[in-house]
């Protein structure tokens, strides 16, 4: 593990750090995109049901469970930072996160039903595994459910998996944006 971290921005976790390990391709979702995308969701997410498909650092997971979410699930591949994300909900006493270590998309196309309101998507950029991320998401979604999706570039959603943008954003190199699953 690196000496690198991450705060929560809001929520119950507010200021709390979570450590980064120096993995390659390891960038958690800057501060100021985390800010922009909690203002766009609002501030609490009471109630809700997330999956962070790409957990990497958790930064997007445990600022959603900080903020309220009733259920956060992080999917992450990678044994070590599984259990560093272990390692930071036991901390935290988080009772809503689960950590799984596993491959996101696979995950994803196992499941059966909507179980959603939230996937947060931040897969490896160099990957290019967005288009098959969200894929695999929209059947996760309840009805009028949101996926947030950040990538290297703006990412169109292919208009035969029924999601409408709703809002975007550019920060650097990281371009963000929230899509509603449509009817």
């Amino acid at each position: 593990m690196g000496a690198r971290e991450v705060r929560i921005i809001g929520g119950d976790w507010k200021r709390s750090k979570l450590p980064v390990a120096d993995k390659p391709g390891l960038r958690p979702t800057p501060d100021r995109v985390r800010e922009t995308l909690f203002n766009w969701l609002g501030q609490t997410l009471e109630g809700w049901r997330v999956l962070d498909a790409f957990a990497g650092s958790g930064a997007l997971g445990f600022e959603a469970a900080s903020r309220a979410a009733t259920e956060v699930l992080l999917l992450e591949r990678d044994p070590q930072l599984a259990r560093s994300l272990q390692a930071s909900a036991q901390r935290l006493k988080a009772t809503n996160i689960r950590v799984e270590c596993t491959d996101a998309i696979g995950w994803m196309s196992r499941q059966a039903a909507p179980a959603f309101e939230l996937v947060l998507l931040d897969p490896p950029f160099d990957l290019n595994l967005f288009l098959p991320a969200l894929k695999a998401a929209v059947p996760l979604l309840a009805p009028g459910g949101l996926i947030y999706l950040e990538a290297g570039e703006l990412i169109e959603a292919p208009a035969d998996l029924g999601l409408e943008p709703l809002r975007s954003g550019r920060a650097g190199a990281v371009h963000f944006q929230l899509l509603r699953r449509s009817g």
